[in-house]
């Protein structure tokens, strides 16, 4: 069986979480592929939200099994607390979540270097979650990482203590001074670690590999957006990992040519959190209306998320370097009440209009252009029909559909996996 994809088209927090909820009924097996504790899924349902940010978002449903891929970076002390809520919740995860050997660690440390090089960067910085990712990463591709499957070794504290080590060192040279305890930060590691060991440790491809040949359905989920991919993505405002349709391959093991569907998803409008370029951005009642109607707040920092107009050539070009089949549109309610919608569809760049994502979209290069189309005043959040839809939401949809030549199958009208109307 082909594993499917499902990844965000934008940069992140587009509602991959709800739609991975809404879609595990058809999978047997749902792997995270990339990023680590600094994605926030969010799902809503039975009245509750609940907000994951390692473990994949197929763990509320008893028939699925979760895998936490290779591409994966996992913070014990994070990881443990998720866990916890999983417990107040009696959600038997024990049976169902499944740890790559391959996955990395990250470090207190990985941390603190985290954090004492965005608070050296001043006005520059990139906007980093302080959650350790970059560091961890570099540590990986350093071939320095510790590993999850090292801690099945004897000598793996003499690993950690090495690592550790070399992090202090490289924390004293930057100009920023940060004050920590790290004996108190290990404590609580270890405790964490200790609750980590007690988990399934697997060997995730060949898990994998064999779950395809038995027929098992598998469904990739990515974190973090296609814009904040590190090679692809508006660098260097992007995130460490792969987070386009290739990071799959290389997040789990799985062959090119065994990826099946590659679900896009995307809102109707334009977020971003943290630093970086943002063509389409809005500094006016319109922006500040997405933010407050859409509670744009950041699901891990909590952060505001700025807002604006959808960016169709930044989704064109996701679409592209993903080869998404399906499209899936989310918050549409969100922009109930607006007389007039506008989609940007190309760029002026450098003075000449183009339709294609250049190498640079900082508004000294990059100027939006618009077209205008209605807006809808209905409630959307009721409504569970595709022939309940306004016509100017139809409208608007189909509008996409040509511009992007891919269907839109899924429109999300609100938070709860009940708020999805298939089309």
């Amino acid at each position: 069986m082909a594993v499917d994809l499902l990844l965000g088209l934008q940069w992140g927090d587009e509602g991959k979480g709800k739609i991975v909820d809404v879609l595990t009924s058809k999978y047997n097996i749902i792997a995270r592929f990339q990023g680590g504790p600094n994605a926030g899924h969010t799902l809503v349902f039975n009245g509750k939200k609940h907000v994951l940010h390692t473990i994949p978002s197929g763990i509320f449903h008893d028939e699925a099994m979760n895998l936490v891929g290779n591409g994966v970076v996992i913070d014990p002390v994070i990881f443990r607390g998720e866990l916890k809520k999983l417990d107040e919740q009696n959600i038997d995860y024990r049976k169902s979540l499944l740890i790559s050997r391959k996955a990395h660690i990250i470090l207190p440390t990985h941390r603190l270097l985290d954090a004492a090089s965005e608070a050296s960067k001043g006005k520059a910085k990139i906007g980093s979650t302080l959650k350790g990712i970059g560091p961890t990463y570099m540590d990986k591709t350093g071939r320095n990482g510790i590993r999850v499957g090292d801690l099945e070794l004897s000598d793996w504290k003499e690993r950690y203590r090495a690592l550790a080590d070399k992090h202090e060192s490289m924390i004293a040279f930057y100009d920023a001074k940060i004050e920590y305890d790290l004996e108190e930060l290990e404590t609580e590691f270890f405790k964490a670690i200790d609750v980590l060991k007690s988990l399934k440790f697997i060997d995730s491809e060949e898990y994998i590999y064999q779950a395809q040949k038995s027929g098992k359905t598998i469904l990739a989920e990515g974190a973090q957006g296609s814009l904040l991919d590190i090679d692809f993505g508006t660098y260097p405002y992007v995130t460490s990992s792969n987070t386009t349709a290739a990071g799959a391959c290389t997040g789990l093991g799985v062959a090119p040519n065994q990826i099946g569907d590659v679900f896009g998803i995307f809102k109707a409008y334009t977020t971003r959190v943290g630093s970086g370029p943002f063509p389409t951005e809005l500094f006016d009642e319109d922006g500040a209306t997405m933010g407050r109607v859409g509670q744009e707040f950041g699901a891990t920092t909590g952060r505001p998320r700025r807002c604006g107009w959808l960016d169709l050539v930044a989704l064109k070009y996701a679409c592209q370097v993903n080869g998404v089949t399906q499209l899936m549109m989310m918050k549409g309610d969100v922009l109930s009440g607006f007389k007039t919608l506008k989609v940007c569809t190309a760029y002026k760049y450098k003075g000449e209009v183009i339709q294609h994502f250049p190498y640079n979209i900082e508004p000294e290069n990059v100027e939006p252009i618009y077209t205008e189309v209605s807006g809808w005043q209905e409630d959307l959040t009721a409504m569970s029909e595709d022939s309940q839809l306004p016509k100017a939401l139809n409208d608007y949809i189909e509008f996409l559909e040509k511009e992007l030549e891919i269907p839109i199958t899924i429109v999300s009208v609100g938070p709860d996996r009940k708020q999805t109307i298939f089309r």
